[in-house]
């Protein structure tokens, strides 16, 4: 009888959220429980499998010395390596410190930086080691997690969607908020997943699922700034949220706006045209 594929699921620099959509899976994960070892998940269980392993999971971004070490030992013991989430694939929310100086927020966050070793840089895992599939999201949908990994013990190519919230929105009929409030929306640049979550609570798009495929990101930059009145800051302020350090999002700016450490009442969606002229 042939062994069950070992599938194991590996933290780095994140919030858990990636995770814990996996243990929300519980009765579809028990459906395949028969066909799989999970053999590495802290979340879930100390008890661990000695690799090589058939697939790895990985959520998070590389963000220390002992980060870049650790990520190649999971390579190297993973025949099949996945990433999921908004930090593994785009360097996630705390990669807003690579458009800063991380020197300046250690001092002003830690009594003792001196105790602090980090990167200067936030970046997602397949800047450093060879990567078979990428799963967006902030979090990952646990519907699209499931397909990737009944897919792989299958051996066939994950279905996720390319295309963009605004075919969700048209599913879920609602009505375009750029158009009918003047709201802006990241939803013709970012890839489906959400359900059209933020548009049909008429608010616009977050961009939780990073770039679509092809995102035209310059032109929706610049309607943006020319038809809603927004400023370059407020335009690249929204696009940095979890996949700002995703290229796409970073293409319409080619002089980044310093990030200053300190509060802001400015709220990079607002929810009225008003608010755009303050």
């Amino acid at each position: 009888m042939n062994a069950k594929p070992k599938l194991a699921v590996w933290k780095f620099a994140s919030c858990d959220g990636c995770q814990l959509s996996l243990l929300d899976c519980e009765d579809e994960l028990l459906a395949i429980a028969d066909q799989i070892e999970i053999a590495n998940f802290p979340e879930a269980s100390r008890a661990v499998v000695e690799g090589p392993y058939d697939v790895s999971l990985v959520e998070g971004s590389i963000t220390t010395p002992h980060d870049l070490k650790r990520i190649q030992e999971v390579r190297e013991q993973s025949k099949i390596l996945v990433t999921i989430g908004a930090c593994a694939t785009a360097g996630g929310i705390q990669a807003l410190r690579n458009f800063a100086d991380v020197n300046e927020f250690i001092r002003q966050v830690y009594a003792n930086p001196h105790y602090i070793q980090t990167l200067a840089t936030s970046t997602p895992i397949a800047d450093h080691v060879p990567v078979e599939f990428e799963l967006r999201g902030c979090p990952i949908n646990k519907t699209q997690l499931l397909e990737v990994l009944l897919a792989l013990l299958n051996q066939r190519v994950p279905n996720i969607p390319k295309h963009s919230v605004c075919m969700e929105c048209k599913m879920q009929q609602c009505v375009c908020v750029m158009v009918s409030r003047n709201m802006p929306c990241l939803g013709p640049v970012t890839q489906a997943g959400c359900g059209a979550l933020c548009p049909s609570y008429d608010r616009g798009c977050f961009g939780c699922f990073g770039p679509k495929e092809t995102p035209n990101t310059e032109a929706l930059a610049e309607w943006w700034q020319a038809d809603l009145g927004m400023t370059s800051e407020q335009t690249q302020h929204a696009f940095r949220t979890f996949n700002g350090w995703s290229e796409p999002f970073r293409k319409p700016f080619h002089e980044p706006v310093p990030i200053v450490i300190q509060q802001s009442n400015r709220d990079p969606f607002p929810d009225s045209d008003d608010s755009l002229q303050e």
